[in-house]
């Protein structure tokens, strides 16, 4: 509920603090007082559009503050944590309003846009009066409120479940419809890869062996003739081994006869031939290692170019070759698969359709029960509210082809205010009286079903007087046991059922130079006193101050 408005420099305002009462608050004044001021300050508050023109002239600014004592649980608290505010304690929406035309929102003191405060005041207060077009006569809210008065909330949410599982299925048969439609089209060049890839088989690293042994043999080719030169130069025909061993023995006859001369050279010759038989057994062993098959060599590069040819045929690595090897295989293997799983998936599609269907219709059905009930309610609301002869009624259109979240149905509440009149929508046939008292008729009926906590009706009961009045009177006070409710009038019989009553007036400043709105709250002798100059007019008779008395005591 609204606790405490605060109004600073707006229009005819200098400073108004306003504290309504849990139940029923009325607002009284002359006309011209500034109510409709105190409102348009309210609006800016809860997220309407701004205006420079509202602020109080030779002012570089206007403020309104809106403070909302709500439940913990209230939606507004959760708009409100979207937006990353902290959310314990009072609500405090805040407008400031600039003379240049722009605006500065706030909710607990946190900036945030117009449009978020737009979305936490709608959810808090709904404002009702002849020219409005929020709340009840917005056509969007209809099918809402018709669930909440017949308690559908938990179908609906079934609904909605069954709706989502429906668009879920489609989307994954879609999927699969489409990735298969692909993978039929390339069904021949799928086939052809894979056989391709799995004839040529490759394996990792099998690049890397392949050219290392090929740039081996390569280089092999380039050395062999030289090694076989030297070879033959220490281990063929003209090797100098013979004649190295003959000269050894010759010496080794002699040795005895000058060992001092001779031990020396056979020192040397010795480990001259066992330096040139390394040598030989070195270049045996390079020429055996040297030694390649050239069609070894034509193998190798035809398997190396193979590779490489199907690497940029199917661009990738001829390193990632096994891995695409893989991919056209899986990919033939799920077109295997595809058919079964479509049909699997389309199976799953048309059961959750078919859930769809038959959650959707039951709600269908229950809605138009509780619209039946809900026609009865508000019409047993309009006699006395001097509408006896309108009819109320809840259009439901309901189309299953079209279904959504919501369901099937397209709510909307229809009057026909007069008999041989043509029906239609609320909004388009009511007039402004009219309207007001359907708006309060059906926020009777609907007020613990879903309702803002705090409600505003600006002058509904304007051209009605005595019953009619009364009976308007009545209901908001009905309507107050169950919510908050503001009312701004000039009916003595509604400002009577009051708890708690307020005057706003508009008092001279400065010597007359200029005036100001201000809003007093009442006590039960200015209250009665009030209600008296809304019976009698200017001139406040004893019989006006005798028939307040009686009115105040009536609605006690």
């Amino acid at each position: 509920m609204l606790v405490q408005l605060a109004i600073r420099d707006i229009v005819l305002i200098d400073r108004i603090d306003f504290d309504p009462d849990r139940g029923l608050t009325v607002l009284t004044g002359e006309t011209g007082a500034g109510k409709s001021i105190l409102l348009d300050a309210f609006t800016l508050a809860l997220g309407g559009r701004g205006d420079g023109a509202l602020v109080r002239a030779g002012q570089p600014q206007g403020q309104v503050t809106a403070v909302f004592d709500l439940a913990m649980d209230h939606p507004a608290r959760d708009a409100a944590r979207l937006q990353d505010i902290d959310v314990d304690g009072d609500l405090i929406l805040r407008r400031v309003q600039m003379a240049d035309g722009r605006t500065r929102a706030f909710v607990n003191d946190q900036a945030v846009s117009a449009q978020a405060l737009r979305a936490i005041g709608r959810a808090i207060v709904e404002i009702h009066g002849q020219h409005d077009e929020r709340a009840l006569t917005d056509a969007s809210t209809h099918r809402a409120l018709l669930d909440a008065f017949g308690g559908l909330q938990k179908q609906a949410d079934g609904v909605r479940v069954a709706h989502r599982r429906m668009r879920d299925t489609d989307e994954a048969r879609e999927a699969e419809e489409a990735r298969l439609a692909k993978a039929r089209a390339d069904a021949d060049y799928l086939t052809h890869a894979h056989a391709e890839l799995s004839k040529l088989a490759p394996e990792p690293g099998e690049e890397d062996k392949l050219a290392t042994h090929r740039q081996k043999m390569m280089q092999s080719e380039k050395v062999a003739a030289d090694l076989r030169e030297a070879y033959e130069a220490v281990g063929g025909e003209h090797s100098p081994v013979s004649a190295l061993a003959l000269a050894l023995r010759r010496l080794e006859r002699r040795q005895p006869q000058a060992p001092e001369l001779i031990d020396p050279t056979l020192a040397a010759l010795s480990s001259a031939l066992d330096g040139v038989e390394a040598a030989r057994a070195t270049l045996e062993s390079a020429l055996e290692e040297a030694a390649y098959d050239p069609r070894e060599l034509e193998r190798t590069e035809e398997r190396l170019f193979a590779l490489r040819a199907a690497a940029r045929k199917y661009g990738a690595s001829v390193e990632d070759l096994p891995k695409v090897a893989a991919k056209f295989s899986a990919d033939l293997e799920a077109l295997a698969q595809g058919e079964s799983n479509l049909a699997r998936l389309t199976a799953e599609a048309e059961t959750a359709r078919a859930e769809f269907a038959t959650k959707a219709a039951a709600l269908s059905k229950a809605r138009k029960a509780t619209a039946a009930k809900l026609d009865k309610a508000v019409m047993g609301e309009l006699a006395p509210l001097k509408l006896e002869r309108a009819v109320f009624t809840t259009q439901i259109d309901s189309d299953p082809a079209s279904g959504s979240a919501e369901g099937i149905d397209r709510v909307e509440f229809w009057v026909q205010t007069n008999p041989g009149a043509r029906p239609g929508p609320l909004m388009k046939v009511a007039s402004g009286g009219e309207l007001s008292r359907f708006m309060l008729a059906l926020k009777v009926t609907l007020a613990d079903k879903g309702s803002a906590p705090t409600l505003v009706f600006d002058e509904i009961d304007t051209g009605v007087g005595g019953a009619v009045a009364d009976a308007i009177g009545q209901r908001l006070a009905r309507l107050a046991s169950r919510v908050q409710v503001l009312a701004v009038t000039h009916a003595p019989q509604v400002a009577a059922r009051a708890g708690k009553h307020f005057r706003i007036a508009k008092d001279a400043l400065d010597k007359g130079k200029r005036v100001a709105t201000s809003v007093a709250a009442l006590d039960e002798a200015e209250r009665r006193e009030e209600i008296a100059r809304m019976l009698s007019g200017a001139r406040i008779t004893a019989e006006a101050r005798a028939a307040a008395a009686r009115l105040l005591e009536g609605a006690g």
